[in-house]
């Protein structure tokens, strides 16, 4: 079947404007006149439509447009760490699981509310709700709980969802009996920030988080689901991997087409390798974890770190022999992940549905990668607080070399450059791209006797 091809009907002149706004929508869990600039409605709004049938024809996504705000619900085809990083604490602090479960509690508190409701009524809501569920409660008198519900409120506000109008939650955090706060209730925001799928409790388990049609016996539908789902995975994904998907999905990502019709819908750049695609952003907007360039002490020590490793794998002689690891596929990933959460939730871990994750059908060589040991990049990271100096690296991280060499591993992983692994960590081939990837360090760049320096680097294709 022919790719529907992205933007049809969108003139030359225009088609800039329009992958701005598309953009916009997958990178921004929700869109209002404030959220996440002034102007951004008004960007997408203008081309919703579009982006309706583009994302639906292409990904199978449904677009929620409204004069007052723009949700885009997706399709979930996997499940990964890095999709909890839209909950997080002004503080940047993630979402941890209770604050997850009082920010759904307090959504239900929402619909049994008018348009606005006091913090002292909220919280007298929240808590028989919460004290019902085994392991969770909320004693106003324990600060953990109290900070946790200020997260939320916090959360809420910045989404649109609530507006403070009189009071403040951190005077009530510090004082439950004189303390209080008025808040106004956007409900149709409040609504659009959780819709799930189906009711959560009638899940049996993590599978039920996996929105997995029902697949029909028709070949080319087959095909065309397939397709879909490679498309997904492409767009929130850094880079895939033919040998670690399933027969149908590396099927349809070799097609040349496909990656080139996402480039055309999102203005993105297509990088086709032996080992699989990625989609690059060259303005580093596309993504909620810029690399490289300005950032912390994280991002700057994650990215020479590649370069130290780049050295060590062009240069294998200067140590002991760099041993190489096959790359776990994304259906043992899955599989691994839905099992923990299951023995979390104590439940009878379900398997995922064959027709859907079919194996290869022709056997492949799996993906093997080299694996660098934990005291090599230990060496590494001291070799760079050598060469740049402790105070480079912040007052956070000066004394703390194994903090941060967790921190940019961390950050790594997430970017799917490398896995970590027990001992040490799999260096996977995108992270070929940074090999000469160098640290600058401009005229005046020191302040407080700290370097200010930033990266820079040339592409550069895998082996």
């Amino acid at each position: 079947m022919a790719e529907s091809q992205a933007a049809r009907g969108v003139a030359p002149s225009d088609l800039g404007s329009y992958q701005h706004a598309v953009r916009l929508v997958l990178t921004n869990d929700i869109i209002t006149e404030e959220r996440p600039r002034a102007g951004a409605l008004a960007a997408v709004l203008r081309w919703a439509d579009l982006i309706a049938r583009d994302f639906a024809e292409l990904l199978g996504y449904a677009t929620v447009a409204t004069a007052r705000q723009v949700r885009l619900v997706r399709r979930l085809d996997t499940v990964d760490p890095t999709q909890r990083s839209i909950f997080v604490a002004r503080s940047g602090r993630p979402f941890d699981r209770r604050r997850l479960a009082y920010l759904c509690l307090v959504l239900a508190v929402f619909q049994r509310s008018r348009i606005e409701i006091s913090l002292a009524d909220l919280v007298r809501a929240l808590g028989p709700t919460a004290n019902a569920i085994s392991g969770l409660r909320f004693d106003a008198t324990i600060t953990e709980h109290k900070r946790a519900v200020v997260d939320v409120l916090d959360w809420l506000t910045d989404h649109g969802a609530l507006r403070l109008s009189d009071g403040s939650a951190e005077t009530w955090e510090r004082d439950t009996e004189r303390g209080d706060a008025l808040y106004d209730i956007d409900h149709d925001i409040a609504a659009a920030l959780f819709r799930p799928a189906r009711p959560i409790q009638q899940l049996s388990g993590a599978v039920g988080l996996l929105d997995i049609a029902d697949v029909s016996t028709k070949r080319s539908a087959q095909r065309e689901a397939a397709a879909r789902r490679a498309r997904r995975l492409l767009l929130e994904h850094p880079v895939l991997y033919y040998a670690t998907l399933d027969a149908d999905t590396a099927a349809a990502l070799r097609s040349s087409d496909l990656a080139e019709n996402l480039a055309r819908l999102t203005g993105l750049v297509v990088e086709r390798r032996a080992e699989g695609v990625m989609l690059v952003d060259p303005t580093g907007r596309f993504t909620d974890r810029p690399f490289p360039g300005r950032g912390g002490a994280v991002n700057r020590a994650a990215g020479l770190l590649l370069a130290k490793v780049a050295d060590l794998l062009d240069d294998p002689d200067t140590g002991p022999a760099v041993t190489r690891m096959v790359v776990p596929s994304a259906l043992d990933d899955l599989q691994d992940i839905v099992e923990r959460i299951d023995a979390g939730l104590n439940v009878v871990p379900r398997g995922l549905p064959a027709e859907v994750y079919s194996p290869q059908a022709d056997p492949v060589e799996p993906l093997e990668a080299p694996f660098i040991e934990r005291g090599r990049l230990e060496t590494m990271l001291a070799e760079l607080y050598s060469e740049f100096g402790a105070a480079s690296f912040t007052a956070q991280w000066q004394y703390d070399q194994a903090g941060l060499l967790d921190a940019a591993t961390r950050l790594l992983d997430d970017l799917r450059l490398i896995r970590r692994r027990p001992g040490g960590a799999v260096i996977l081939p995108a992270a070929a791209r940074y090999r000469n990837i160098t640290a600058a360090l401009p005229e005046g760049a020191r302040h407080d006797g700290q370097s200010a320096f930033t990266l820079e680097f040339s592409p550069e294709g895998t082996a």
